[in-house]
């Protein structure tokens, strides 16, 4: 009687689950017959209303005191809005990702949504022409959708790691639509760093977020704090000895963007010149906080980035001078 049973919770999720993928789906499609000025307008001021009223809220604000001590409760709470805002753009943008990266090299003088300066055009093109594979990181801050939608549309070859939805249906969907304008889709699983190294082999160039907690991870200091981040792109930088980029998409007044590509990151070596993985790993999150102290309204707060059983553990060298 319990198998019958638990055949027909297992049945009721997947029924239930497919009924979200097409009720989700039939959204995005719907927003899609919608303006994306307004749409995107109408997203963060939702979100700046609902999201206070949300548990994650809490947690933002108790990271961001915990980062900024010298902040007042106003300035707190004005960088929380900024963040929800961020959150409700970031929504309502999914739906008309293709549509936003409207820049043209050709003819920079028309009219965009994309603020893009010269130096960070001569950066992506070094990319697209140097025929190396390259790992670029990236946080959650800004449009993090958008890079990829950039490298697709110079023809870039790319791939990219992102985080499988639960739901089967909205994963299919992704990967039927998403493949043409953000290049190869990689979902974090056990065979990704396989997948991965392949692309390198290729001489694809690899991206993958950075910022968010990984219980598995190496330990770093993020804003003077302990916590772990994932050192897979720093091993695979010790593995394929490629360049290292970092990539970022500001936000802008009027719904429009401005990409910026760093240099080339030079990774921590040991004595004999291997990379090493804490080291890199630690210079990297440094990039990531740096970007945050510049926009700390638009990047992602709500989730727990630090954790207190890392706080009882000695403090991670920094990279040597």
């Amino acid at each position: 009687m319990s198998a019958i049973k638990r055949r027909l919770r297992r049945d009721a999720k997947r029924a239930g689950n497919a009924l979200v993928g097409a009720l989700a789906i039939g959204l995005i499609k719907g927003l899609r017959l919608v303006k994306p000025d307004w749409m995107i307008n109408t997203g963060g001021w939702l979100m700046r209303h609902i999201g206070p009223l949300l548990r994650e809220h809490r947690i933002g604000r108790a990271n961001l005191v915990a980062a900024f001590p010298e902040k007042s409760p106003a300035e707190i709470d004005a960088i929380m809005r900024g963040s929800w805002d961020n959150i409700g753009r970031m929504g309502a943008e999914f739906a008309h990702l293709d549509r936003l990266w409207d820049f043209d090299p050709d003819h920079p003088e028309r009219p965009s949504r994309i603020d893009i300066r010269d130096e960070h055009v001569a950066h992506f093109k070094d990319l697209l022409e140097d025929g190396k594979p390259a790992l670029i990181f990236a946080a959650h801050l800004g449009n993090w959708e958008l890079p990829a939608i950039a490298a697709a549309t110079y023809k870039l070859d790319s791939a990219v790691l992102y985080r499988r939805p639960n739901i089967a249906g909205i994963d299919r969907w992704l990967q039927d639509t998403r493949a043409a304008s953000m290049g190869t889709l990689i979902a974090t699983s056990l065979d990704a760093p396989m997948k991965i190294a392949e692309a390198l082999e290729r001489g694809a160039h690899v991206g993958m977020l950075v910022d968010q907690y990984y219980v598995r991870g190496v330990p770093v200091t993020f804003f003077g704090r302990k916590t772990r981040a994932n050192p897979l792109l720093a091993r695979l930088a010790q593995h394929f000895d490629c360049p290292i980029h970092g990539v970022r998409v500001v936000r802008l007044p009027g719904n429009r963007y401005r990409p910026e590509l760093t240099d080339a990151i030079a990774p921590v070596r040991d004595a004999q010149g291997k990379i090493d993985i804490a080291g890199t790993t630690q210079v990297i999150i440094g990039v990531v906080e740096g970007w945050v102290r510049e926009h700390p309204e638009q990047w992602l707060w709500q989730h727990r980035r630090w954790r207190p059983e890392d706080d009882a553990k000695p403090a991670p060298a920094g990279p040597p001078a």
